[in-house]
């Protein structure tokens, strides 16, 4: 697996993913924010031209894995955002988004205080704390568990998260996940 950022906001990189593998396809078309990739295939400095121009290229890449959006963080000018995370659906649970996150979150941080990302589900949330996340306590207007990097406390912050999902109506699957990380610590960063 190779990972790439590649652009940042300014830069605008944009291109296709397939709507039907990848959740969130379509905001990686937009150019207001920077990109990541987790990819297998030919290194990018190798390539000719990649990614293509989603305004030129009418087929999604096919050796993308995973891809996130970032961008900073319009109030907080030491702060930068994830946003979009989408692991092609045949590799979720494989770890490559967790990988991807923290691979990104370390370049971000030669540029920003810390680097912080909104999740909605349990799952996520697992997968960012994977990624070396914390939960900051914090909620956006929308629900979602702001959580952050770098964190010092991250075992004790962990609970209270999962805690936050108890108290929602969550799937069956979910729930079943909350009961097996009961009591739990947070588990140990991938390495990226």
């Amino acid at each position: 697996m190779r990972y790439a950022v590649l652009g940042g906001p300014d830069d605008g990189p944009t291109f296709r993913l397939d709507w039907q593998a990848f959740s969130y396809a379509g905001k990686f078309v937009m150019s207001n924010t920077g990109k990541a990739v987790a990819y297998e295939g030919v290194p990018v400095p190798e390539r000719e031209h990649w990614p293509p121009d989603a305004r030129e290229a009418d087929e999604p890449l096919e050796d993308v894995v995973a891809a996130v959006s970032f961008n900073e963080d319009r109030a907080d000018a030491g702060a930068a955002w994830l946003r979009y995370v989408t692991v092609h659906e045949d590799r979720r649970g494989d770890g490559v988004g967790a990988r991807l996150c923290s691979f990104v979150a370390d370049r971000l941080l030669g540029e920003y205080d810390r680097v912080r990302i909104a999740v909605n589900n349990p799952f996520a949330y697992e997968a960012l704390h994977k990624a070396g996340f914390g939960f900051t306590g914090e909620e956006t207007g929308i629900a979602e568990l702001v959580l952050e990097r770098p964190f010092a406390d991250r075992a004790n912050a962990y609970q209270s998260g999962l805690d936050v999902y108890r108290e929602r109506d969550v799937s069956e699957a979910e729930q079943a996940f909350l009961d097996r990380k009961a009591g739990g610590g947070p588990p140990e960063p991938l390495d990226a």
